[in-house]
């Protein structure tokens, strides 16, 4: 049977922080879950788009319960005022969804190449600032966004931020193997801790969203980007179907730690079903040279307890 968004169970009592919410897979998924009765934050770099799609969100879903928070992912410090601005003490949901894609070349606020900057080393600084929310409210789960397109490239821990030489593409596929892997290790740690807080990832596969043609806008590559859009009208499934899987491991039950959920038919497009990996993806020592690294560059470190 075909897992659809009529089959979210009930989320009234949880809240929940998306990331990126404010358009594409992030917003889809932060209006599902606020129609089956989540307490549902917008964290969004842009106050003006947050705030629209906080609107746009009501309109949809008029007694749904959301708001705005700012969140920039290429800023550690707004990252920090973020989660010390949390108002709350139980948190149920993380979805580590924002991302940018095939960028040319640039540094974040703290010096972080661009895409790992915001696609990784931000949201493991923001999840284990939420960490002991998450650790003390039952049932809480961790969900990160990859790509199929991890399977281009794996990490390199000593180059993080491709100094030696950038690639676009393969510094994106990086970055979403960076995804997998930090789930991987999140989940090890977790099992280790005892704490029953799920940590997994899922896909789209391939949805018409801004992040597309965000580059070549960028580089007003007008033909690139008429291309694109081409595609994403033709062949990409739509962003609600894209949001699918992400709210498959947000909420379904039995969802397991280290899953990794994405579209039926080749990864592409259809219902949520368990996804394909690269095996670099569950590579333990990866996973620990990953972790060591994203410590040494973000400064956070995650308060595990020992296991009882």
């Amino acid at each position: 049977m075909l897992w659809t968004a009529h089959d979210i169970p009930d989320q009234s009592g949880r809240t929940a922080v998306v990331t990126g919410a404010n358009s594409g897979i992030g917003y889809c998924t932060a209006r599902e879950l606020a129609r089956r009765g989540a307490r549902v934050l917008l964290a969004c770099r842009s106050e003006a788009r947050g705030k629209e799609a906080v609107d746009r969100l009501k309109a949809e879903v008029p007694d749904a319960r959301a708001g705005y928070r700012h969140l920039d992912l290429g800023d550690l410090s707004s990252v920090r005022a973020f989660a010390s601005g949390y108002d709350g003490d139980a948190l149920d949901l993380l979805v580590n969804n924002a991302g940018v894609m095939a960028l040319p070349y640039g540094t974040t606020a703290d010096g972080f190449e661009t895409q790992m900057g915001v696609n990784h080393l931000g949201h493991f600084a923001l999840t284990g600032l939420l960490l002991p929310r998450l650790l003390a409210t039952p049932g809480a789960r961790i969900v990160s966004v990859s790509s199929g397109m991890h399977a281009i490239a794996t990490i390199d821990p000593g180059d993080l931020n491709s100094e030696r030489r950038y690639r676009r593409w393969i510094a994106y596929a990086r970055s979403k193997s960076a995804n997998l892997l930090f789930v991987h290790e999140l989940s090890r740690r977790l099992a280790a801790a005892g704490s029953g807080t799920v940590a997994a990832a899922a896909h789209p596969g391939y949805a018409s969203t801004a992040l597309q043609t965000r580059a070549a806008r960028m580089e007003n590559r007008r033909t690139v980007e008429r291309v694109i859009d081409l595609g994403n009208r033709v062949i990409a499934q739509s962003a609600d179907a894209g949001a699918l899987p992400l709210l498959y491991a947000a909420t379904a039950p039995g969802v397991l730690p280290d899953s990794f959920t994405g579209p039926r038919f080749l990864g592409w497009r259809g219902s949520p079903v368990p996804s394909w990996r690269a095996p670099w993806a569950r590579d333990d020592r990866s996973g620990e040279l990953l972790w060591a690294a994203s410590e040494q560059l973000t400064g956070v470190r995650y308060e595990l307890p020992a296991a009882g």
